[in-house]
């Protein structure tokens, strides 16, 4: 009896316990590089979170929320969005997009902009179906098509480093038209757009998202555009909506982060903005997933944009103050790596910036024949020994394409200044080593 029981439990248990989906997407960049980045870093410009306050405005807004009479803010509020909240979204994507919006059916609000891409992902990719992804790119895009029985399908944005000298900037990386043309077909059902786009902080123009537009109408494709540095754009650039260009409201979901546009990531509020016609399949996904959302933020993230909604395009806006302030910590971060030889790609938006590490390439020796693209033991080599912790750009190029680009890494800039003054003297301090060795 016992010797029958064992044996059927053996059998039990040699079956596969995990879904077939999840197959080969199990490893991820940030479980690795936050342990690294938690046991070794002093200045930690790796993961793109603020180590400044949130705004004062947003955080009165929370307390009041959770000490004023309004007991009901404990509970459950409405599934796909707390009305003030998506009142407000309503409001201002009418103003940026230049259409009417109704609340309850154009808005959703999710679990972060990362929530909002899982339903998309999940509600319109079908077995087979190919997406579109532009390299580099956020890396949850690949797993998250795969997850959903998708097929990605890459592209790259390929570098035009200019003549005279000067630094490259984000805007040097550009998709090849015929290429991109070349990348859709019947099998075509949707294409990630990423602008202002991490990691590079490549803010893409008219012309770009134009050309995109062209080929998702003439393909009939959608458009998944994540959006979440949509303030975040510098020197006087624009950020341009892909759904406000012709003949692409009906295809394009666009997703939003309170998280970035508020400088509170940990508090998880996301949206997507888009057609009822696409946005009941993401409520299917949504119900059926997380159901709700944390209702106080909803309501102190509605507070944030309604007095937003005062103050549009004046100079007390946060939404102006915030990508002003950020420009500062990017030219000075640009200025501290530029002059200790690690050349800097200048970011037109975002929180990060990606740096040329081949002057120090030296210090790390190179291991022949290693599965392992170098940028990654670079950036590995450098919180152990440094104590500075940054992203390899690797991290966000699919597996063929991992070691196209492997001298590179990512910093996150939005750091107080204290942080940054830190980092800058790890570099200068390596910079002397170097030089005197």
């Amino acid at each position: 009896q016992t010797h029958f029981i064992f044996h059927s439990l053996q059998a039990k248990m040699s079956r596969p316990v995990q879904a077939r989906r999840l197959e080969g997407i199990d490893k991820n960049i940030w479980v690795e590089f936050v342990k690294l980045a938690a046991t070794y870093s002093k200045v930690n410009l790796g993961q793109g979170f603020p180590d400044f306050p949130a705004p004062d405005f947003l955080r009165e807004a929370l307390t009041r929320a959770l000490s004023g009479g309004n007991h009901m803010l404990h509970q459950y509020t409405r599934a796909f969005g707390h009305p003030p909240l998506v009142k407000a979204l309503a409001q201002f994507f009418e103003k940026l997009l230049g259409r009417d919006l109704d609340p309850m059916t154009n808005v959703m609000v999710t679990v972060g902009a990362y929530q909002a891409l899982f339903c998309c992902f999940q509600a319109l990719v079908d077995e087979g179906d190919e997406v579109i992804i532009i390299e580099p790119f956020f890396d949850c895009y690949e797993p998250m098509v795969k997850m959903a029985g998708g097929t990605p399908v890459f592209v790259p944005l390929r570098p035009n480093p200019p003549k005279d000298g000067k630094l490259m900037s984000s805007a040097d990386w550009q998709l090849d038209p015929a290429e991109l043309a070349s990348k859709f077909s019947e099998r075509t059902k949707a294409i990630v757009l990423n602008s202002p786009n991490n990691p590079l902080g490549k803010v893409f123009s008219r012309g770009e998202l134009g050309l995109i537009a062209e080929l998702c109408v003439k393909h009939d494709v959608l458009c998944i555009s994540d959006e979440v540095y949509e303030w975040l754009v510098y020197d006087g650039k624009q950020h341009i909506r892909i759904a406000s260009l012709q003949g692409m409201w009906e295809r394009t979901v666009t997703i939003g982060s309170a998280g970035k546009t508020f400088s509170a990531t940990g508090w998880k509020v996301g949206w997507v903005v888009g057609p009822d016609r696409l946005l009941q399949h993401l409520r299917t996904v949504h119900q059926n997933s997380v159901y709700h959302c944390a209702t106080i933020a909803q309501e102190a993230v509605a507070q944030g944009f309604q007095r937003e909604l005062t103050l549009y395009g004046k100079p007390e806006s946060y939404f102006v103050q915030l990508p002003k302030e950020l420009q500062q910590k990017r030219d000075w971060l640009v200025q501290s790596l530029d002059g200790v030889g690690m050349k800097p790609i200048i970011p037109e938006g975002t929180y990060f910036l990606v740096a040329d590490i081949s002057p120090f390439k030296s210090d790390v020796p190179d291991v022949p024949n290693s599965d392992e693209p170098y940028d990654s033991r670079f950036a590995k080599w450098m919180v152990k020994n440094k104590g500075l912790a940054a992203i390899p750009l690797s991290a966000f190029y699919s597996e063929a394409h991992k070691n196209n680009y492997t001298n590179f890494i990512r910093f996150c800039f939005a750091k107080e200044e204290a942080t940054l003054k830190a980092a800058s003297d790890i570099l200068q301090k390596w910079k002397q080593e170097k030089t005197s060795s």
